[in-house]
C-alpha cells in the first residue's frame, strides 16, 4: 500500500467499505464521531446553505451536515471509491428529507464549476491525497469567497515525544492487530507510512496561504492525536 497512490487508496476503500464504519468506531471508541460534530460546531454551517464533502466515504459526515442545513440546505458528497458511495446512498434513503447528493469523482479534480458551495469539509482524506496542497486548492475552488471550509485528520507529532509515541503505540498495537483479525492488516499498516508523509499543522497552515485561503488555522484535538485545519476563503 503506497499513501497517495490514488488507485491503491480507491481499492483500499472498496475492499474495506462494508466495515468500514464498524472498524472506525471501534478503533477511535466511536470518538470519531465526536471529532466530526467538533469539526462542525466550528463551522457553523446554517440552515439554506450548500456544502461539499471531499472524501466522503460512507456519509456520515455528509449526512450530519444535511441535517444541519436543512431545510432548503443540500450537500454534496464527493468520493472516488464507489462501493463506499454506494453504502452512503443507502444510509441518505433512510433519512428521504434531506436533499443530498453523491458523486463519484477524484477530488483533485472533480470537475465540479468554482465557486458554487458555502463551505466544504474533508475527514479523514487530506492525508490519502497524493498531494495534499492540491486538495486545499480545490477546496479552495469549490468554495465562495468569504466562506469556509475545515480538515480534521490524524496530527503529525514531533518523532519521540510522548504523544508521538503513544500514536505509534496505538497505530502498532491496537489499528493493525484489529484489522488482522479482519483480514485487512495490510490496508491499515499503511496510516504510519501515510502519516510521516503528511505534513503537520504549521505546513498546512502554509499550504493553505499559498493557494490563496485568507486565513488558516491548525488545532490539535484529544491531545494532540487529532488535528483541525480551519480555513476562511
Amino acid at each position: 500500500m503506497r499513501p497517495g497512490d490514488s488507485s491503491s487508496i480507491e481499492n483500499l476503500f472498496n475492499e474495506v467499505a462494508p466495515r468500514y464504519d464498524l472498524i472506525n468506531d471501534v478503533l477511535s471508541f466511536g470518538l470519531h464521531r465526536l471529532w466530526k460534530r467538533q469539526l462542525l460546531f466550528l463551522l457553523r454551517p446554517s440552515s439554506g446553505e450548500r456544502w461539499v464533502d471531499l472524501c466522503c466515504g460512507t456519509g456520515d459526515m455528509s449526512l450530519a451536515l444535511a441535517r444541519i442545513v436543512s431545510p432548503g440546505g443540500q450537500v454534496l458528497g464527493v468520493d472516488y471509491a464507489s462501493n463506499p458511495l454506494t453504502l452512503a446512498n443507502e444510509k441518505a434513503a433512510k433519512e428521504p428529507l434531506l436533499s443530498i447528493s453523491w458523486l463519484k469523482a477524484d477530488v483533485l479534480k472533480t470537475g465540479l464549476p468554482s465557486a458554487q458551495f458555502d463551505g466544504a469539509v474533508m475527514a479523514y482524506g487530506l492525508r490519502n491525497l497524493v498531494d495534499p496542497g492540491a486538495g486545499l486548492e480545490e477546496i479552495r475552488r469549490l468554495i465562495k469567497p468569504g466562506s469556509r471550509a475545515g480538515v480534521l485528520d490524524f496530527n503529525p507529532l514531533i518523532e519521540g515525544s510522548f504523544a508521538a509515541r503513544f500514536q505509534k503505540f496505538y497505530l502498532r498495537k491496537l489499528v493493525v492487530p484489529l484489522a488482522k483479525q479482519l483480514g485487512l492488516r495490510d490496508h491499515y499498516a499503511y496510516l504510519e507510512e501515510s502519516l510521516r508523509l503528511f505534513p503537520g499543522g504549521a505546513e498546512q497552515e502554509r499550504l493553505a496561504l499559498e493557494v490563496g485561503f485568507i486565513k488558516a488555522v491548525h488545532r490539535p484535538i484529544f491531545a494532540g492525536q487529532m488535528g483541525i485545519l480551519l480555513l476562511q476563503n
